[in-house]
């Protein structure tokens, strides 16, 4: 009798247990994805001007918007290209935005841009203009090529880097276009 009445006690604090508890919240790993049209692992798509292919945005993962006119993407690889084709250079980034409409893009967190022929560019924030294909940012930034290095804030450019219009220089030297200069 002792054993029925202690094992209906145990009982009875277990299911009370159970019951006087909430629920665990069940939440997502990432917002993005519960709020994202669709969502994709491994995305590339080939980014063109006029027929003209500019560049190619390769992506971990990619979060679909206003009906796929923007891009939420994570690791993102973007390689560029000139009007003949050929690849000048490749920049990545930690997540970024592409935005099919408007035809920008902007990469952010550890971006890394490295040009076929040994420059680097190191910022936390850069844009993309596919119709102009310029990149551009108002951010901090440290330009490396062999002729030295360069820092400063905000820039305007080609992809290649091979042209570039400098805001405010802050150390460093080597061949560059700065502002109220002719290209």
């Amino acid at each position: 009798m002792r054993l029925a009445a202690l094992l209906a006690a145990f009982a009875a604090i277990g299911g009370a247990a159970c019951s006087n508890g909430t629920e665990p919240r069940v939440t997502s790993a990432n917002p993005l994805a519960d709020s994202a049209d669709q969502v994709m692992f491994g995305i590339a798509t080939i980014i063109t001007d006029q027929g003209v292919l500019r560049a190619k945005l390769q992506a971990d993962t990619g979060y679909f918007f206003d009906g796929s006119t923007r891009i939420e993407v994570r690791d993102e690889k973007t390689t560029f290209y000139t009007t003949t084709g050929e690849q000048n250079a490749i920049l990545t980034s930690r997540e970024g935005t592409y935005n099919t409409t408007r035809g920008t893009m902007q990469a952010r967190k550890n971006v890394v841009v490295v040009t076929t022929d040994g420059k680097r560019l190191e910022t936390s924030q850069l844009d993309y203009n596919q119709q102009a294909n310029l990149i551009s940012s108002d951010s901090a930034f440290v330009l490396t090529q062999p002729s030295g290095t360069l820092r400063g804030i905000g820039f305007t450019s080609d992809p290649n880097m091979s042209n570039m219009h400098v805001k405010r220089v802050i150390t460093g030297g080597g061949t560059f276009t700065l502002p109220g200069s002719s290209p």
